[in-house]
């Protein structure tokens, strides 16, 4: 069953919904029956690749938002206790605002070689715990090339625009199905669960889609013809 989800490395609260999906998986018996598919979406295109790195995070959102900086990083200590209560370390005070396309480019060359989810995770280490520069080409081919990409898989990551092309797919799909902020996770194109919810919320929506995803492809023979056979008891007519 397709599990779709629709994120962006620089949102903080996808980290944690990854992190809430993947506890409610370790509570699902035929997880295995799931194949995940990470989506690209960007909350602030506008942002310039060469954003000025002295503007904090507390200050980009404060003047996106229209705040007061002392109102945004009231808003940062309340996401960094709920990160801690995922288990993940935020780091706002090192974080640097990026525009995050060419880490989207990236994460589609990596879905390519079945290696989406671990790019994900890497980058939303990158960004919140360690402050990496995720508009610096040369930190993104360190992260590629970590995770099992090639110099030269990388280097068209970041140069062929159909990897840019596919970011864009996937933001404009997502922009059809009623998508307007992530995370957004969409279970067999049924069910949808918007932002980082818990834990609880995602165990029952993925075991009630599952289930009526395993119901609909039972193996069933809707014709039968019938003759003479043996049954199991021994019996032959």
């Amino acid at each position: 069953m397709q599990v779709e989800i629709w994120s962006d490395i620089m949102c903080p609260f996808c980290y944690i919904g990854k992190r809430h999906f993947e506890a409610a998986l370790q509570q699902i018996p035929n997880r295995d029956l799931l194949e995940v598919e990470w989506k690209s979406f960007q909350l602030d295109p506008s942002i310039p690749e060469r954003m000025d790195k002295n503007t904090s995070v507390y200050e980009y959102l404060a003047e996106r938002k229209g705040i007061s900086l002392a109102d945004s990083e009231a808003m940062h200590v309340q996401v960094i206790e709920m990160a801690r209560n995922a288990g993940l370390d935020y780091r706002f005070d090192k974080a640097i605002v990026a525009n995050s396309l060419n880490a989207h480019r990236l994460i589609q060359m990596a879905k390519t070689k079945g290696l989406g989810d671990l790019a994900e995770e890497k980058l939303f280490h990158a960004y919140f715990t360690d402050g990496k520069d995720l508009a610096d080409r040369n930190t993104l081919r360190e992260i590629g090339v970590s995770i099992g990409l090639t110099e030269a898989e990388v280097t068209a990551a970041l140069q062929d625009d159909q990897y840019a092309y596919a970011v864009h797919q996937d933001i404009q799909e997502g922009q059809q199905l009623g998508v307007r902020g992530v995370p957004f996770f969409v279970f067999d194109r049924k069910y949808g669960i918007s932002g980082a919810q818990p834990v609880e919320a995602f165990v029952q929506t993925i075991t009630q889609s599952l289930d009526e995803w395993t119901e609909k492809h039972k193996p069933m023979i809707r014709t039968v013809s019938e003759g003479q056979v043996c049954s199991t008891d021994g019996n032959c007519d």
